[in-house]
C-alpha cells in the first residue's frame, strides 16, 4: 500500500535548489532534443547520463526525467512547424497540427499541444504514484523462479520492439545477451569472453555502451541525413502562442480517453508513444461529433495525440521501476540511469530506498510543470533551434559523448567501447535491427542467468519449479504469448493482403 509518510522524506530530497535546477535543465535540454528531428528522447537521456554519475539519485534521475518529458512534448514543435515528427511519438500530431500551421494558426496548435501535453503528463504521474507501490508490494513475493520467468518475459518483448523484422530483433537481442555474459562468471569466478583484456573482467561498462548505442549511433545516422528544411523558413508564422486549457478541457471526453489510453499503453512493455498516440487518435475520431474534420487541422486530433503520448511517460516507468523490465528505448536508458546510481529497479527499491522512489515521483510532477512553463515562455527560442545547422550540432553531441564516457571512469578503454558500440548501433539501425533489443538483452540477460542458476541451486537441480510455481508459470505463459502474438500479426496481415489481391484480381 501507499505510505504517504514517505512523501515527507521525499520532499526534503527534491525541494533543494540544486535538484530543482537539475530537473529544469534536463527539461530544457529535452525540449531541444525533441524539437530537433532525429534527436530522440533516448539520445538526450544517453547524452546526459555521464553528468548524473556523481549526483545524488533523485537529482540525477530527476534530470533524466526532465529530459524524457521535455523531449516527448518538444516533438510537437517540429511536427507543427515542419510536418516532421520531432520524436516517433509525435507522428500523429502532424496530422492536424501541421494543417493548422499552414492556415497561419501555428500558435493555436502549439498552445493546444502544450496544454494537452501537460495534462497527459500530470495524469500519468498520478497513476504512477498510485499504481507503482501496490505492484512493487506484490512483487516482493517473488523468488528466483519468478525473477527468472519475469526476465524471460522481458526478453520476449524484443519481438514487440523489433520493428518490421522479428528475426532481426531477435539477433540484436542475442547480441545484447552475449554482451551481458562478458566478464567473470558470477558462480565460478572464471573469466568469460574477455579476450585477455583486463578492463573487461568486470564486464562491459554499461554507460559507454548505452551512450554509444543511442547517442553516437544516432549522430552517425544524422550525419548521413542532414535535414534540408530549416526552422527559419517558418519562424514568422509562430504568433499568438498561449496555453489553450479552455479548448483542451472542452474536449474532456477525448482528453480523458487519451490520457487513459496513453498511460495504459505506456505500461505495456514494447508498445511505446507512437502506438499510444495512434490508438488515442483513432479512439478520438470515434468519440468526436465531427470525425470528418480529423486530418484537416482539428483541435481534437492534437489533443488526442499530445495528451496520450505524454501520458505514456508515467505509464512506461511503472514496469521499469517496479519490475525492472524496460519496455521501450527511452525507459531502457532511464533504467540504465538508475543502475548507474547503484540502484536496482524492482520491488526491493520500494522497501530499501522508499524516500528515493517517492522523490522520483515528485520529480516527475516537477518535470511536467517545467515542461509546460518552459515551452510556453520560450517557444520562440525553441523554434529557432530548428534553424541550427545540423553539421554544427552533431560534432558537439559526439564531443559530449566522448568526454562523458572518459570522464566518469578515467579509463581510455571506455572511449573505445563507446566508439565500438556507436558503430555497432549505427549499422544495426541502418539495416533494421534496432538498438533497443540490444539494451534489453544486456540488462535482462544477466538477470535471467543469475536467477536461473540461483533457482537451480536452491531447489537442488529441479527445473520443474519454474513451471509449477504459479506466478512463475504465469510469466512464462505471458512470455509465450508475447513471442507468438507478433508472428500471428504478421500471418494475419499476410492473409489480409492475399485476400485484397484476390479481390482486386
Amino acid at each position: 500500500m501507499i505510505d504517504f509518510s514517505n512523501y515527507t522524506d521525499a520532499l526534503g530530497l527534491v525541494f533543494q535548489l540544486n535538484v530543482i535546477a537539475a530537473i529544469a535543465a534536463g527539461t530544457v535540454l529535452g525540449i531541444v532534443f525533441g524539437a530537433m528531428p532525429g534527436l530522440t528522447a533516448a539520445m538526450g537521456i544517453a547524452v546526459l547520463l555521464p553528468l548524473t554519475y556523481d549526483m545524488p539519485p533523485v537529482m540525477g534521475f530527476g534530470m533524466l526525467l526532465g529530459t524524457y518529458c521535455g523531449a516527448i512534448s518538444g516533438g510537437s514543435i517540429a511536427a507543427t512547424l515542419l510536418n516532421i515528427p520531432g520524436t516517433p511519438s509525435s507522428v500523429a500530431t502532424t496530422l492536424d497540427a501541421y494543417p493548422m500551421a499552414k492556415k497561419g494558426e501555428a500558435g493555436r496548435a502549439l498552445g493546444i499541444a502544450i496544454a494537452a501535453s501537460f495534462i497527459g503528463g500530470i495524469f500519468s504521474s498520478i497513476v504512477l504514484s498510485l499504481a507503482a507501490p501496490p505492484i512493487a508490494e506484490f512483487a516482493l513475493e517473488f523468488g528466483a523462479a519468478e525473477y527468472f520467468s519475469l526476465a524471460v518475459f522481458g526478453l520476449t518483448i524484443i519481438a514487440s520492439v523489433s520493428g518490421k523484422s522479428i528475426a532481426k530483433g531477435i539477433i540484436a537481442g542475442l547480441i545484447g545477451v552475449f554482451v551481458s555474459l562478458v566478464g567473470l562468471d558470477p558462480t565460478t569466478g572464471s573469466a568469460r569472453y574477455t579476450f585477455g583484456e583486463m578492463s573487461l573482467l568486470s564486464g562491459v561498462a554499461f554507460l559507454p555502451a548505452l551512450i554509444g548505442l543511442f547517442a553516437v549511433s544516432q549522430a552517425l545516422t544524422d550525419a548521413e541525413e542532414i535535414l534540408k528544411r530549416r526552422g527559419a523558413e517558418i519562424q514568422e508564422q509562430v504568433s499568438g502562442v498561449y496555453l489553450r486549457f479552455a479548448r483542451v478541457f472542452r474536449r474532456w471526453k477525448i482528453l480523458i480517453s487519451s490520457c487513459v489510453i496513453g498511460t495504459t499503453v505506456g505500461a505495456i512493455p514494447g508498445a511505446g508513444g507512437s502506438v499510444a498516440s495512434f490508438v488515442a487518435y483513432d479512439q478520438a475520431r470515434r468519440l468526436s461529433k465531427t470525425p470528418e474534420k480529423f486530418g484537416t487541422g482539428h483541435d481534437e486530433g492534437v489533443v488526442a495525440s499530445e495528451s496520450s503520448n505524454n501520458a505514456m511517460t508515467g505509464g512506461a516507468i511503472i514496469p521499469m521501476i517496479t519490475l525492472g523490465v524496460p519496455g521501450e528505448a527511452a525507459a531502457a536508458v532511464l533504467m540504465g540511469g538508475l543502475m548507474i546510481q547503484g540502484l536496482r529497479p524492482g520491488p526491493l527499491l520500494f522497501t530499501d530506498q522508499a524516500d528515493i522512489v517517492y522523490g522520483i515521483f515528485i520529480a516527475l510532477f516537477l518535470a511536467n510543470i517545467f515542461m509546460m512553463l518552459f515551452q510556453f515562455v520560450g517557444i520562440k527560442l525553441f523554434v529557432k533551434v530548428l534553424a541550427v545547422p545540423r553539421a554544427f550540432l552533431i560534432p558537439v553531441v559526439l564531443l559530449f559523448c566522448v568526454i562523458g564516457s572518459y570522464g566518469v571512469s578515467g579509463n581510455l578503454f571506455d572511449v573505445y567501447l563507446l566508439l565500438i558500440f556507436g558503430v555497432l548501433g549505427y549499422f544495426l539501425n541502418k539495416y533494421g535491427y534496432g538498438t533497443a533489443p540490444v539494451v534489453l538483452g544486456m540488462i535482462l540477460g544477466n538477470v535471467a542467468e543469475s536467477e536461473f542458476r540461483k533457482g537451480i541451486i536452491m531447489f537442488e537441480g529441479d527445473a520443474s519449479i519454474f513451471f509449477t510455481r504459479p506466478i512463475s508459470a504465469v510469466f512464462l505463459a505471458c512470455a509465450l504469448l508475447s513471442a507468438i502474438f507478433p508472428l500471428y500479426q504478421k500471418w494475419r496481415d499476410a492473409r489480409r493482403k492475399q485476400r485484397q489481391q484476390a479481390a482486386a484480381d
